[in-house]
Formats: C-alpha cells, structure tokens, sequence
C-alpha cells in the first residue's frame, strides 16, 4: 500500500511542479510584453521628438511610429490576454495543491492506522508473554 500512496503523491508533486512552471512561464510572458511595449513607447516618443509630429491624424505622421504603435498596442492585447490565462493556470495551480495536500493527509491517516495496528499487535504479544509467564509461576 506504501508504494502506492507514495507513486500517487510523487504524480501529485509532479503535477503541482508542472502548474508552478506553466505559472512561472506565463508571467515571464507577460514581464516580456508588457518590458517590449515600454521600449516601443520610449521609440515613439524618440520618433515625436525627431519628427515634430505627435498627432496620429496628421497627414506627415511617421510610419514608423504608426508601426510601433499597432506593434504595442497589439503586445498590451497579448499581456492583457495572458493574464486571463495567468488566473486560469493560478486556480489549476491552487487546486494541484489541494489536490496533493489531501493526498498527503490520507497517506499521513494511514501510516498512523498501520502504526497503530503494529502497536496493538506488539502489544497483544506481549501481553500474551505476560500471561504465560504468570501461568508458569
């Protein structure tokens, strides 16, 4: 029975290990868009200064800066999109934990049933060595 509590609570850590990766691995996700966006602001705002023209609706408007700003706009989209899957992955992470926490506790009830069982028999026997023994006097 140990060997197989032991398999299920090893998947158990796995699978929670696994969460916590996909966690990790989605913020980095988001750390890098939202790091890319701040540099292709820092860009437009440079391409402003250089051009004169901060007004998206003028006719002389860089391209460049249009470029960047779709660009950004659209990594701001990605991060907000990962986050969703940011909570999504933070409730699955959250119920792997729970899930092997409950693992956990019924490997933990089942070694005290065992020790238990062990006790009682080493106590049985001793007992009965006992009895023999008052017997033989």
């Amino acid at each position: 029975m140990k060997s197989r509590s032991e398999s299920l609570i090893r998947l158990k850590k796995f699978q929670v290990d696994e969460k916590r990766r996909q966690v990790t691995q989605i913020e980095m996700m988001i750390a890098d868009f939202e790091r890319m966006a701040s540099e292709l602001d820092q860009q437009i705002e440079i391409e402003h200064q250089k051009t004169g023209i901060s007004d998206v609706a003028h006719f002389a408007y860089s391209t460049f800066a249009k470029a960047a700003i779709n660009r950004r706009d659209n990594l701001l989209d990605s991060a907000k999109d990962m986050r969703v899957r940011l909570e999504a992955a933070q409730d699955a992470l959250a119920e792997a934990l729970e899930d092997l926490k409950k693992v956990e506790l019924l490997d933990q009830r089942e070694q005290g049933r065992e020790q238990q069982a062990e006790n009682k028999a080493e106590q049985a026997e001793f007992d009965e060595i006992a009895r023999l023994r008052h017997l033989r006097r």
